[in-house]
Protein backbone atom coordinates (compact mmCIF):
# COMPACT_ATOMS: atom_id res chain seq x y z
CA UNK A 1 0.00 0.00 0.00
CA UNK A 2 1.18 3.40 -0.88
CA UNK A 3 1.82 5.68 1.80
CA UNK A 4 -0.07 8.83 2.83
CA UNK A 5 2.55 10.33 4.40
CA UNK A 6 6.41 10.62 4.12
CA UNK A 7 8.63 12.92 5.90
CA UNK A 8 11.79 13.51 5.23
CA UNK A 9 13.58 12.64 8.81
CA UNK A 10 16.77 14.20 9.04
CA UNK A 11 17.63 13.45 12.42
CA UNK A 12 17.25 17.12 13.59
CA UNK A 13 14.47 18.06 16.27
CA UNK A 14 12.56 20.17 13.66
CA UNK A 15 11.57 17.20 11.28
CA UNK A 16 10.96 15.48 14.89
CA UNK A 17 8.13 18.03 15.20
CA UNK A 18 6.89 18.27 11.85
CA UNK A 19 5.80 14.54 11.89
CA UNK A 20 5.34 14.60 15.28
CA UNK A 21 2.45 17.10 14.26
CA UNK A 22 1.83 14.63 11.55
CA UNK A 23 0.96 11.33 13.66
CA UNK A 24 -1.12 13.86 16.12
CA UNK A 25 -3.08 15.11 13.18
CA UNK A 26 -3.83 12.28 11.16
CA UNK A 27 -2.73 9.35 12.63
CA UNK A 28 0.60 6.87 11.70
CA UNK A 29 -1.23 4.35 9.28
CA UNK A 30 0.71 4.89 6.03
CA UNK A 31 3.69 7.06 7.58
CA UNK A 32 6.95 6.78 6.43
CA UNK A 33 9.47 8.53 8.55
CA UNK A 34 12.40 8.53 5.69
CA UNK A 35 15.85 8.92 6.65
CA UNK A 36 19.04 9.35 4.31
CA UNK A 37 22.57 8.59 5.88
CA UNK A 38 25.22 10.21 4.57
CA UNK A 39 27.56 8.07 6.19
CA UNK A 40 29.11 10.37 8.10
CA UNK A 41 26.72 11.40 10.77
CA UNK A 42 27.76 12.27 14.57
CA UNK A 43 27.28 9.17 16.54
CA UNK A 44 24.63 10.61 18.72
CA UNK A 45 22.43 10.76 15.73
CA UNK A 46 21.38 7.27 15.69
CA UNK A 47 20.51 7.14 18.87
CA UNK A 48 18.41 10.47 18.22
CA UNK A 49 16.52 8.99 15.56
CA UNK A 50 15.52 5.82 17.18
CA UNK A 51 14.02 7.67 20.13
CA UNK A 52 11.87 10.43 17.88
CA UNK A 53 10.69 7.25 15.42
CA UNK A 54 9.54 5.33 18.10
CA UNK A 55 8.01 8.47 20.05
CA UNK A 56 5.69 9.21 16.55
CA UNK A 57 5.28 5.87 15.24
CA UNK A 58 5.05 5.26 11.83
CA UNK A 59 7.91 3.34 9.73
CA UNK A 60 11.76 4.34 9.70
CA UNK A 61 12.75 3.62 6.44
CA UNK A 62 16.64 4.15 6.38
CA UNK A 63 18.26 4.58 2.88
CA UNK A 64 22.50 5.10 1.78
CA UNK A 65 24.43 5.32 -0.95
CA UNK A 66 27.26 4.02 0.89
CA UNK A 67 29.11 7.33 -0.14
CA UNK A 68 29.92 10.31 2.21
CA UNK A 69 30.33 13.58 0.93
CA UNK A 70 33.34 13.36 0.77
CA UNK A 71 33.42 10.63 -1.78
CA UNK A 72 31.07 12.45 -3.57
CA UNK A 73 33.09 15.11 -4.10
CA UNK A 74 35.71 13.99 -5.19
CA UNK A 75 33.85 11.07 -7.74
CA UNK A 76 32.05 14.09 -9.50
CA UNK A 77 35.08 16.09 -9.21
CA UNK A 78 33.72 19.30 -7.73
CA UNK A 79 34.14 20.59 -4.46
CA UNK A 80 30.78 21.61 -2.24
CA UNK A 81 29.71 24.98 -1.48
CA UNK A 82 26.82 27.58 -0.50
CA UNK A 83 25.74 27.97 -3.83
CA UNK A 84 26.22 23.72 -5.01
CA UNK A 85 26.14 20.92 -3.25
CA UNK A 86 26.62 17.37 -5.09
CA UNK A 87 26.81 15.90 -1.65
CA UNK A 88 23.43 16.67 -0.70
CA UNK A 89 22.02 16.18 -4.27
CA UNK A 90 23.32 12.73 -4.47
CA UNK A 91 23.27 11.48 -1.28
CA UNK A 92 19.76 12.81 0.33
CA UNK A 93 17.61 14.74 -2.64
CA UNK A 94 18.04 11.81 -5.74
CA UNK A 95 18.28 8.96 -3.30
CA UNK A 96 14.66 9.95 -1.70
CA UNK A 97 13.18 10.85 -4.78
CA UNK A 98 14.15 7.42 -6.28
CA UNK A 99 12.33 5.69 -3.33
CA UNK A 100 9.50 7.80 -3.47
CA UNK A 101 8.86 6.82 -7.49
CA UNK A 102 9.25 3.26 -6.72
CA UNK A 103 7.24 3.74 -3.53
CA UNK A 104 4.61 6.30 -3.55
CA UNK A 105 1.79 7.56 -5.81
CA UNK A 106 1.97 11.05 -6.03
CA UNK A 107 -2.06 10.77 -6.11
CA UNK A 108 -1.71 9.86 -2.89
CA UNK A 109 1.32 10.49 -0.95
CA UNK A 110 2.33 13.83 0.34
CA UNK A 111 5.86 14.56 1.49
CA UNK A 112 6.63 17.09 4.41
CA UNK A 113 9.60 18.97 5.30
CA UNK A 114 11.00 20.46 8.63
CA UNK A 115 10.85 23.91 7.57
CA UNK A 116 9.03 26.36 10.08
CA UNK A 117 7.54 29.89 9.66
CA UNK A 118 10.70 31.95 9.55
CA UNK A 119 11.63 29.43 6.33
CA UNK A 120 9.01 30.04 4.05
CA UNK A 121 11.99 31.47 1.20
CA UNK A 122 12.86 27.41 0.82
CA UNK A 123 9.45 25.85 0.67
CA UNK A 124 8.65 26.85 -3.01
CA UNK A 125 12.46 25.86 -3.88
CA UNK A 126 11.35 22.48 -2.11
CA UNK A 127 8.14 22.01 -4.24
CA UNK A 128 9.55 22.69 -7.69
CA UNK A 129 12.09 20.04 -7.25
CA UNK A 130 10.00 17.38 -5.41
CA UNK A 131 6.75 18.27 -8.18
CA UNK A 132 4.81 16.14 -8.48
CA UNK A 133 4.24 15.16 -5.19
CA UNK A 134 2.32 17.84 -2.82
CA UNK A 135 4.91 19.45 -0.63
CA UNK A 136 3.75 20.43 3.09
CA UNK A 137 5.82 22.37 5.85
CA UNK A 138 3.52 21.02 8.92
CA UNK A 139 5.47 23.88 11.53
CA UNK A 140 4.50 26.52 8.93
CA UNK A 141 1.12 26.17 9.59
CA UNK A 142 -0.49 26.96 13.51
CA UNK A 143 0.57 26.92 16.12
CA UNK A 144 4.07 28.31 14.90
CA UNK A 145 6.30 27.07 17.38
CA UNK A 146 9.64 29.11 18.10
CA UNK A 147 12.95 26.73 18.62
CA UNK A 148 13.14 26.78 21.71
CA UNK A 149 9.35 25.51 22.16
CA UNK A 150 10.51 22.51 20.45
CA UNK A 151 13.12 21.88 22.37
CA UNK A 152 11.15 21.99 25.42
CA UNK A 153 8.42 19.81 23.73
CA UNK A 154 11.54 17.37 22.81
CA UNK A 155 12.24 17.16 26.57
CA UNK A 156 8.79 16.87 27.44
CA UNK A 157 8.04 13.45 25.91
CA UNK A 158 11.48 12.33 27.40
CA UNK A 159 13.76 12.57 24.21
CA UNK A 160 17.17 14.21 24.73
CA UNK A 161 18.46 16.64 21.55
CA UNK A 162 20.94 15.71 19.70
CA UNK A 163 24.76 16.38 21.10
CA UNK A 164 25.71 19.38 18.29
CA UNK A 165 22.65 21.73 19.24
CA UNK A 166 24.55 22.23 22.25
CA UNK A 167 26.88 24.71 19.63
CA UNK A 168 25.66 23.77 15.92
CA UNK A 169 22.15 25.40 13.77
CA UNK A 170 22.10 21.59 12.72
CA UNK A 171 22.42 17.99 13.20
CA UNK A 172 23.68 16.87 10.02
CA UNK A 173 26.91 15.09 8.54
CA UNK A 174 28.50 15.01 12.08
CA UNK A 175 28.64 18.96 12.27
CA UNK A 176 30.08 19.57 8.64
CA UNK A 177 28.10 21.21 6.00
CA UNK A 178 29.26 22.70 2.80
CA UNK A 179 26.16 25.49 3.22
CA UNK A 180 27.64 26.74 6.66
CA UNK A 181 30.01 29.68 6.88
CA UNK A 182 32.94 30.63 8.74
CA UNK A 183 31.07 31.45 12.28
CA UNK A 184 30.08 27.90 12.03
CA UNK A 185 33.08 26.43 11.06
CA UNK A 186 35.12 28.23 13.70
CA UNK A 187 32.12 26.69 15.78
CA UNK A 188 33.21 23.01 14.68
CA UNK A 189 37.11 24.23 15.15
CA UNK A 190 36.77 24.86 18.76
CA UNK A 191 34.20 21.70 19.88
CA UNK A 192 35.47 18.89 17.65
CA UNK A 193 39.11 19.76 16.65
CA UNK A 194 39.66 16.41 14.97
CA UNK A 195 36.73 16.44 13.17
CA UNK A 196 37.51 20.28 11.61
CA UNK A 197 41.51 18.46 11.16
CA UNK A 198 39.86 15.56 9.22
CA UNK A 199 37.86 17.96 6.73
CA UNK A 200 40.48 20.51 6.21
CA UNK A 201 43.05 17.47 5.28
CA UNK A 202 40.16 16.52 2.70
CA UNK A 203 39.90 19.87 0.94
CA UNK A 204 43.56 19.99 0.94
CA UNK A 205 43.90 16.40 -0.74
CA UNK A 206 40.69 17.42 -2.89
CA UNK A 207 42.94 20.80 -3.50
CA UNK A 208 46.48 19.05 -4.60
CA UNK A 209 44.33 16.20 -6.77
CA UNK A 210 41.55 17.64 -8.16
CA UNK A 211 41.32 21.49 -8.36
CA UNK A 212 43.92 23.87 -6.74
CA UNK A 213 41.97 26.95 -6.57
CA UNK A 214 38.57 25.95 -4.87
CA UNK A 215 37.42 26.27 -1.43
CA UNK A 216 33.94 25.28 0.66
CA UNK A 217 34.23 28.85 2.27
CA UNK A 218 34.40 32.48 0.81
CA UNK A 219 35.85 35.10 1.90
CA UNK A 220 34.19 38.69 2.08
CA UNK A 221 36.93 41.01 2.86
CA UNK A 222 36.93 44.11 1.17
CA UNK A 223 33.54 43.56 -0.70
CA UNK A 224 35.47 41.17 -2.87
CA UNK A 225 34.67 37.26 -2.81
CA UNK A 226 37.66 34.59 -2.87
CA UNK A 227 37.49 31.19 -1.77
CA UNK A 228 38.95 30.93 1.87
CA UNK A 229 40.44 27.51 2.57
CA UNK A 230 39.73 25.39 6.61
CA UNK A 231 43.41 25.81 6.68
CA UNK A 232 43.49 29.45 6.32
CA UNK A 233 40.30 30.04 9.00
CA UNK A 234 42.13 28.05 11.06
CA UNK A 235 45.26 29.86 11.01
CA UNK A 236 43.43 33.14 11.20
CA UNK A 237 41.52 31.63 14.16
CA UNK A 238 45.14 30.63 15.50
CA UNK A 239 46.75 33.87 14.98
CA UNK A 240 43.71 35.72 16.99
CA UNK A 241 42.42 37.33 13.43
CA UNK A 242 38.65 38.19 12.38
CA UNK A 243 36.44 35.38 11.34
CA UNK A 244 33.54 36.54 10.48
CA UNK A 245 31.36 35.16 13.07
CA UNK A 246 27.94 36.05 12.04
CA UNK A 247 28.32 34.53 8.65
CA UNK A 248 26.61 30.86 9.60
CA UNK A 249 24.80 29.72 6.36
CA UNK A 250 22.74 26.51 6.96
CA UNK A 251 21.23 23.00 5.77
CA UNK A 252 19.09 23.29 2.61
CA UNK A 253 19.02 19.40 1.65
CA UNK A 254 15.94 19.17 0.83
CA UNK A 255 15.89 21.78 -1.75
CA UNK A 256 17.75 23.13 -4.39
CA UNK A 257 19.32 26.57 -4.39
CA UNK A 258 21.22 26.36 -7.41
CA UNK A 259 21.52 23.78 -10.65
CA UNK A 260 23.76 21.20 -9.77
Amino acid sequence: MTPRNVVMFSGGISSWAAARRIADEEGTAGLVLLFADTRMEDEDLYRFLDEAARDVGGELVRLADGRTPWDVFFDVRFLGNSRIDPCSRVLKRELCRRWLEEHCDPAVTAVHLGYDWTEEHRIERARAYWRPWRVEAPLMRRPMLARWQVRESLLSRGIAPPRLYAWAEHNNCGGFCVKAGQGHFRALLANMPERFAFHEAQEERFRREVAGAVAILRDRTGGDFRPLTLRELRERVEAGRTVDLFDIGGCGCFDEAEPS
